[in-house]
């Protein structure tokens, strides 16, 4: 009966796919809704009790340990231990702050995933921000979620069994235990490292700087948007807190908001500032990500899609460079003027919101005429790019997989879980399990897949030597037929999904889907699976940056800092620092 059930599984799995086909989905989200029903009855089962495995002892999750979570997120796992929080700043004097051990999201949530939690009706769309990403453009499906209020990010994170991370556990996740000034260190910011200062004037993918991570390895934690936290703002908090687990004031009126944006300059890019915002605001440039603290072994999802390890990807390394070079500096009508020559045919842009170019041909020369700010001698950069190359990994010859527990259907990139019996067949336990011997019996039990990695929901665990849930629990059925065990140790299903029973799975409910890529990753069709992505910006392969110099042609009148009388309203404008000798409100780029 047993293999009936799964006959029927696969059946109706193959007949909703024929019908979804009718249908075009998008590229970045494959939905598949499977109703599994039994077969009926024509004997009466025999049923035969299930040796039951025992606990294993487990070394526990370590430091900047990894576990995909129920959104297709990657959570990390930050140790207990003290930190130094703060950097002595006018509401961040240093002290020393101890923390239990939690989950932290490596990337802020996207917009991918943020829109599976509207779809399951546990969250409220964003607000579209003028300036920000079209929420429900695949084509940002990697850039953070922005226009959300506080109560719209904490209501996502309970979503995913948890919460927004605590001022002290972000700033931990951020520096690290030693109190790095930014997250990869102590060296000065630069694009490279993070996305700040108009290097591109928008938002990125979560996972565009991987040399910006944090000694966690946490991403994104400087730059592109600023992040919502849990706390309530008290400048004066850090000298009453608890030195154990501080969770902010009883109240307030600010909420917290840690961390930088794609605007952001160099100066206040250092991971210890601290931040406030009314909880009822939304901004282009404020997203979150949530802290799990108590991760439960939640069931598998029925179907899941195929992905290619980043691994296998293979990127384009050769081409020809364009021509970028200043020809010419002047002054015209009280501004600064930088002339570049650029190649016939290259596509370009402007690093910065502080440098306009224009184009231009004259005696057959390809020119950009760049006017730099006015009454400021400053030095910016253009990024010229040939455009037959290309920094788009190539996807040609990867090889999709799937999670352990899973059988993937090539010809749709689907995912469909069927677990097996514990006890090994003549073969051993298959591909994506690891045999255990227990008193004289030998158990099946899952580890991890072809990419190297666990099942959602586990990590793998150095001493059981297999992948296990966060809470120790071994015994949960992870890919094992097994639907009594299940009933006892998984902890169900995330809101807007159901659990199937017979299939020890969890199904979505109607207008729900299941997760789709994960960040840094898109659907292509031609794989039917999830690839590494290609963020389309302009720099690296086949693109030369030109630093610009325009010279101060007048003098500087400041309009936007100089007009502030307020200390906290100055600091709180990222342009802006108050000069406490001359109590005085000043740009922080001089002229």
């Amino acid at each position: 009966m047993k293999n009936v059930r799964y006959v029927m599984f696969a059946l109706t799995l193959a007949v909703t796919l024929l019908l979804s086909a009718c249908g075009a989905p998008t590229p970045e989200t494959v939905v598949v809704v499977v109703t599994a029903t039994d077969a009926p009855a024509t004997e009466a089962p025999t049923v035969e009790p299930t040796p039951q495995m025992e606990v294993v002892a487990v070394s526990g999750p370590q430091s900047g340990e990894t576990m995909t979570w129920l959104d297709g997120s990657t959570l990390v796992y930050i140790p207990a231990g003290d930190f130094t929080m703060g950097d002595n700043g006018f509401d961040a004097p240093a002290h020393t702050v101890t923390l239990d051990g939690y989950w932290i999201q490596q990337t802020k949530v996207t917009n991918q995933m943020y829109e599976q939690c509207v779809k399951a009706g546990s969250c409220g769309a964003p607000t579209q921000q003028l300036g920000g990403p079209v929420f429900s453009n695949p084509q940002f499906a990697s850039h953070p979620v922005v226009g959300v209020s506080w109560a719209q990010s904490q209501a996502y994170c309970a979503w995913v069994q948890g919460s927004l991370p605590t001022e002290a556990q972000w700033e931990k996740a951020a520096r690290g235990a030693n109190g790095n000034t930014y997250p990869w260190g102590s060296a000065n910011p630069s694009c490279d490292l993070l996305n700040y200062s108009n290097c591109y004037g928008r938002t990125t993918s979560v996972t565009a700087y991987p040399g910006g991570q944090s000694p966690y390895g946490v991403l994104d934690m400087a730059g592109n948007v600023f992040e919502w936290v849990a706390d309530w703002y008290d400048a004066n908090y850090y000298g009453q807190s608890p030195i154990g687990n501080p969770t902010g004031p009883a109240s307030g009126q600010y909420r917290v908001v840690r961390g930088s944006s794609f605007e952001t300059v160099a100066e206040q890019i250092a991971s210890a500032i601290r931040r406030f915002d009314e909880q009822g605001d939304s901004r282009r440039d404020t997203g979150f990500r949530c802290a799990v603290n108590n991760p439960q072994p939640f069931a598998p999802y029925c179907q899941l899609t195929a992905a290619a390890p980043a691994a296998q990807a293979v990127s384009v390394d050769s081409c020809t460079l364009p021509e970028g070079v200043v020809t010419n500096q002047y002054c015209a009508q009280g501004d600064g003027y930088g002339v570049v020559q650029i190649s016939f045919g290259a596509t370009w842009e402007e690093r910065g919101t502080r440098i306009q170019c224009e184009e231009r041909v004259e005696g057959g020369l390809r020119t950009l005429v760049c006017r730099g700010p006015r009454g400021f001698e400053s030095t910016n950069e253009v990024v010229v790019c040939n455009p037959a190359c290309s920094n788009r990994p190539d996807v040609s010859g990867l090889t999709p997989v799937c999670p352990s527990g899973y059988t993937l259907d090539p010809s749709n990139g689907t995912c469909a879980y069927t677990p097996i019996l514990a006890q090994p067949g003549a073969g051993g336990c298959p591909i994506g399990y690891v045999t255990l011997n227990q008193n004289g019996q030998q158990f099946c039990t899952v580890s991890v897949n072809a990419g190297g990695s666990c099942p959602l929901g586990l990590y793998f665990d150095d001493l059981a030597g297999f992948c296990v849930p966060p809470n120790g629990e071994t015994r949960a059925p992870f890919g094992i037929d097994d639907a009594f065990n299940a009933s006892q140790t998984f902890a169900g299903c995330a809101a807007g999904y159901g659990y199937n029973e017979n299939f020890q799975c969890c199904q979505p409910n109607a207008g729900s889907v299941l997760p789709g890529c994960a960040p840094g990753y898109t659907f292509d069709v031609t794989q039917n699976a999830c690839v590494p992505e290609y963020e389309e910006a302009l720099g690296g392969t086949g693109c030369v940056t030109v630093r610009v110099n325009t010279v101060k042609c007048s003098e500087f009148v400041d309009t936007v800092c100089a007009p502030i009388v307020r200390e906290g309203v100055c600091i709180g404008n990222t342009q802006c620092q108050w000069n406490a000798g001359a109590e005085a409100c000043e740009l922080r780029i001089s002229p």
